[in-house]
């Protein structure tokens, strides 16, 4: 027996059945816990008005039939359909419910530590940060102001720039070979520029998702948040919308993921959470959150600089194995190491 502690109850989805009452009903979804991971299970049932007498009802998930009690294992993390079918004097009703997948695993608290701070222009509007060697390219946002550029990360120097239209919104940017892969926020598109020009070679068009926020890149395919709770995954090629993995810690999924970064074989998301300037360390292949990075006290490190906005733009240097970090309107740029709590 289950305890009913996950419950969903829905509104019901009626069909005309040729003069008679709309059949009603409602789907009650049950899981073994609170919040299920898939090492649980799921149980639910149809409930009508006393008296109907269906003459049947079938249950589907991913496109299969399914019985009650459902074993998760095959589920990923993430939100999931249930759809139940009545079958009532020759005509059919469907009914629906979402159910939820959360990681069986608590993230780590991690931490920062500040080796070198170096000059950033202050009315870069930062959206997209990558190392490239030595070179760094860094994507700004707004309309009228969006670029992209290459900068001498030491100096500040800005050593070459793009302009986009301004229409365009401006937003993360990754590097692939001897593109530069940038997106923007509500345009529905993004551009490829040469690296070493920046001259603007190629756009693409969204699919699925309808935002443009971050993008990474792990040598094989691309990573693109869109302000939800998913992160798209893209063919580094044509930009094709391949699959999707659904962000979630062992309580809630998590929204609004802004810059993104590979690294050592995670995604370093930036974000606005728990009302902290945290990074979400991200497993590539479930969307489990592994770890959160807490920034608190970084922007207190910046100096006379009144305008700065969110913290975001994250970067990894893999010679010196260390991030680089900065903002919206920020005049520093910091290199910092990131490290567990648990080995402090």
């Amino acid at each position: 027996m289950y305890k009913p502690l996950l419950l969903f109850l829905l509104s019901l989805i009626a069909l005309k059945c040729g003069g008679e009452k709309d059949l009603k009903a409602k789907l009650k979804v049950k899981a073994s816990t609170e919040k299920p991971t898939n090492k649980d299970q799921l149980s639910f049932e149809l409930k009508v008005s006393k008296g109907i007498l269906l003459d049947s009802v079938h249950f589907k998930s991913k496109g299969v039939r399914v019985e009650s009690p459902l074993a998760l294992e095959s589920y990923s993390l993430g939100s999931h359909e249930l759809i139940a079918t009545a079958f009532y004097k020759g005509k059919s009703s469907d009914f629906k419910a979402t159910f939820w997948i959360y990681s069986k695993e608590k993230p780590s608290l991690m931490s920062y530590r500040v080796l070198n701070s170096y000059p950033h222009d202050s009315t870069a509007y930062t959206q997209g940060l990558e190392f490239d060697g030595d070179d760094l390219y860094e994507s700004t946002g707004l309309n009228g102001k969006s670029t992209v550029r290459k900068v001498n990360f030491k100096t500040g120097e800005i050593l070459g720039q793009q302009k986009l239209d301004a229409v365009y919104f401006g937003e993360g940017l990754t590097l692939v070979d001897d593109r530069i892969i940038q997106l923007t926020w509500k345009a529905n598109m993004g551009f490829v520029y040469q690296k070493e020009t920046l001259q603007m070679i190629d756009s693409f068009l969204y699919d699925r998702s309808k935002q443009g926020w971050g993008l990474c890149y792990d040598e094989n395919e691309l990573y693109k948040s869109d302000g939800t709770h998913q992160i798209w995954i893209l063919n580094p090629i044509d930009f094709r919308e391949k699959r999707k993995i659904e962000i979630m810690t062992n309580l809630k999924s998590v929204s609004k993921l802004n810059e993104l970064e590979w690294a050592k074989g995670f995604i370093y998301a930036n974000t606005y959470q728990f009302g902290k300037d945290v990074v979400l360390v991200i497993a590539p292949e479930s969307g489990a959150v592994k770890g959160v990075v807490d920034f608190t006290g970084l922007r207190e490190k910046l100096k006379n600089n009144p305008k700065a906005e969110a913290f975001n733009g994250i970067a990894y240097h893999s010679q010196r194995n260390t991030f680089f970090v900065t903002g919206k309107y920020w005049n520093r740029l910091f290199e910092v190491e990131i490290y567990s709590e648990d080995t402090k």
